[in-house]
């Protein structure tokens, strides 16, 4: 079983994937190929992200399941 990547390792080989497509003079086939490999990892690092603020939104509720907004102290 293929262990998922965290989601700083799948943003790491996106910007490998992206330094790839600007610099090399690659074959289409390849392009493509180096392309749908970066969806994939875009649509998994949006997927992270959307469940990291689900989880702050629970954990930040109020009893009522309100989120809690205070001002912003820069002390």
């Amino acid at each position: 079983m293929k262990k998922k990547p965290t989601l700083e390792d799948a943003m790491e080989e996106l910007a490998q994937l992206v330094k790839q497509l600007e610099d090399d003079q690659l074959p289409l086939e390849k392009a493509l190929d180096l392309f749908e490999q970066g969806i994939k990892l875009s649509k998994y690092c949006h997927k992270c992200l959307d469940e990291a603020e689900k989880k702050i939104k629970i954990l930040t509720a109020d009893d009522k399941g309100e989120p809690l907004i205070t001002d912003w102290d820069n002390e």
